[in-house]
């Protein structure tokens, strides 16, 4: 019930001032962001990375509005990428990019700066030995990213793919990915999208995420399992076991600061457990969605507000 008016705070300047300010804002978005700045992505990229985690890093932003705020993203990809080259952390780390944060949606020729600034990025992560993945968004920009994306893998085959099983077009997009080389992180969606192209209820949502992930293990690409669901974890385990995937074939994905419990079970079991770790100044967007997902961060997030006062 509380998922949609979350949702929508998320777009509201007012509701995020408010929430900028509260004094228990910092400490518990925390929990989600490694931080602000550069520094702190890599610090806590080292600590997920010792404790035999990988990690994919998402610099925060998106719906970007002008073109320089476009290439300041792109700056902060390439000085990320150079320094998990340096710190030699980019054999286990990753980057994660969203392509309205590159100018996806700029007046004129958006699609063409953003498919540009991406390549930059791939640039960038190819020189290091490393990968991206494009984070999809709302519904809106699924045939524009999958378009980018088709365009980056002639040049950068390894380019990761998101798809989200509570769109109903998510298990035709399977079976057109789900080929060697294809990399699909499989995600459930975080955004407030219309019966007309969503499923709403949970049940619904599972049941197509299960059906899409059948699809992928069962092809020949490397599915990402990005789920916090222990069911639905369990079965994708089954469903790579009955497909026959050795491990290292698949992965499992988890955020920053959700069930670490089970994220190192995971990775004691041997299979492998990337985590995706947001930093940067602009984590408003993100926070707000991460406590539509759950209410049990909701639940954190009222209970800090009330005890720090």
């Amino acid at each position: 019930m509380l998922r949609s008016p979350i949702l929508a705070a998320a777009r509201s300047p007012r509701t995020r001032s408010l929430v900028e300010h509260l004094p228990p804002t910092r400490a518990i978005v925390d929990r989600f962001v490694a931080g602000d700045v550069l520094a702190d992505a890599i610090r806590v990229t080292h600590e997920l990375v010792e404790s035999g985690r990988k990690v994919t890093l998402d610099h925060l932003g998106e719906d970007t509005a002008d073109r320089s705020q476009a290439d300041a993203t792109v700056d902060a990809y390439e000085a990320l990428l150079g320094a998990l080259g340096e710190t030699g952390l980019a054999r286990s780390a990753e980057v994660s990019v969203k392509l309205s944060a590159v100018g996806q949606f700029l007046p004129g020729d958006g699609e063409r700066i953003a498919l540009d600034n991406a390549r930059r990025i791939c640039v960038a992560a190819a020189r290091v030995g490393t990968t991206v993945t494009l984070d999809m968004e709302d519904h809106t920009t699924t045939d524009s990213t999958l378009g980018i994306l088709r365009e980056l893998r002639a040049d950068f085959p390894w380019v990761g793919a998101v798809l989200q099983a509570y769109l109903r077009r998510t298990e035709q997009d399977c079976r057109d990915l789900a080929h060697e080389g294809s990399r699909v992180r499989l995600c459930k969606g975080a955004y407030q999208e219309p019966e007309s192209v969503a499923f709403q209820d949970k049940g619904e949502v599972d049941r197509s995420y299960v059906r899409c992930l059948r699809i992928l293990m069962g092809g020949a690409g490397y599915p990402m399992v990005a789920s916090h669901d222990p069911r639905l974890i369990a079965i994708a385990r089954h469903l790579a076991d009955l497909a026959g995937r050795a491990p290292g074939s698949f992965e499992f994905q988890m955020l920053y600061g959700i069930r670490p419990e089970e994220q190192a079970r995971i990775v004691e079991r041997g299979d492998l457990m990337r985590i995706y770790l947001p930093y940067g100044a602009e984590w408003y967007g993100y926070f707000m969605r991460r406590l539509a997902e759950r209410p049990a961060n909701l639940t954190f997030f009222l209970r800090a507000m009330a005890t720090k006062g």
